[in-house]
């Protein structure tokens, strides 16, 4: 009989660890996808890695709603559905 693999290792922040992370004059999203006491389990996952977290979410933000890309919104929403679903993640 094979053996479970291990769990995972890394510690996810629950979406209550993060909130008492944010600066408390923060009241406005920073972005479309910014929630305001929510965390996706993906958003977690990336904020776990501090040293990584921001400067990922930096990037997304370029990416996803920078007006200097040569896709409209609308474009860039459904290449991240058909990535997510190539790779049977939930979109």
């Amino acid at each position: 009989m094979a053996e479970r693999p291990p769990d995972a290792w890394v510690k996810i922040p629950t979406s209550d660890e993060l909130l008492g992370n944010l600066p408390a004059d923060r009241t406005a999203p920073v972005h479309p996808y910014d929630f305001a006491s929510f965390f996706p389990a993906m958003g977690r996952l990336i904020m776990a890695h501090g040293r990584i977290g921001a400067k990922f979410g930096a990037l997304f933000s370029e990416i996803m709603f920078s007006p200097d890309g040569t896709l409209d919104r609308r474009e860039r929403e459904m290449v991240a559905a058909i990535a997510s679903a190539g790779q049977d993640c939930h979109y």
